[in-house]
């Protein structure tokens, strides 16, 4: 570290230092301002961005609640168009695919299903998920949900493993594949709760065997 004897030597070293070192030191300055105001309003529209989101979401409900239909796939749809890749979006769009489906509108609303499907949350993912097998169940389109099934990572489903196995049971049955159907079905039952319907689905297809091959 140097010393300096004088006042007019420590007036020379610090003018020296700032001919070196002072725009890069305002630089500095700025950039550090530029990005703790950068910080604070990113931080305070995520909150006014969220605070909208969920009073759009309370209308929903409220709509849903109301019965009103129409209010409710608007706001709906407002969501998806607003606040896209949040939570309040995601499940804005299952109630509104429930909606669609209710009005017939099969396309939309696995259009829905399979947009929250491809979401980073893996619990709304696999509801999504769920809910579009069951859709194609009901609209014929076995094959294509033993494949939507069959191309989930199971690490991510562990958690959802029964419903799915229970669903491929269901699907397997609709093709009449009864011995596929039946293992599908024990499994669900080994890995999810006890479920007199699952046992019922179970029972039945011991059942039909013994009518189509009676002793």
């Amino acid at each position: 570290m140097e010393i300096y004897d004088t006042e007019e030597e420590q007036v020379e070293a610090l003018k020296r230092w700032w001919k070196e070192n002072g725009t890069a030191s305002i630089v500095g300055l700025v950039m550090g301002i530029v990005i703790i105001l950068g910080w604070n309003y990113w931080q305070d529209y995520k909150k006014q961005r969220s605070a909208q989101a969920s009073a759009t979401y309370d209308q929903l409900l409220k709509a849903l609640d109301e019965d009103k239909k129409e209010s409710a796939d608007k706001l709906a749809e407002r969501m998806q168009e607003q606040f896209k890749g949040t939570e309040y979006a995601a499940f804005s769009g299952l109630f509104q695919a429930k909606l669609k489906t209710q009005q017939g509108d099969f396309a939309a609303a696995k259009q829905i299903l399979k947009t929250i499907a491809a979401e980073p949350d893996k619990q709304l993912s696999n509801i999504a998920r769920i809910r579009l097998v069951r859709l194609m169940l009901a609209t014929g389109e076995y094959e294509q949900g033993l494949q939507l099934i069959n191309e989930v990572d199971a690490k991510q489903t562990s958690s959802y493993s029964a419903n799915y196995d229970e669903l491929v049971g269901d699907l397997y049955v609709a093709l009449d594949r009864l011995d596929e159907a039946r293992t599908s079905y024990q499994n669900a039952l080994r890995e999810g709760q006890p479920s007199p319907l699952l046992q019922f689905k179970i029972d039945d297809l011991t059942a039909q065997e013994k009518l189509a091959n009676p002793k």
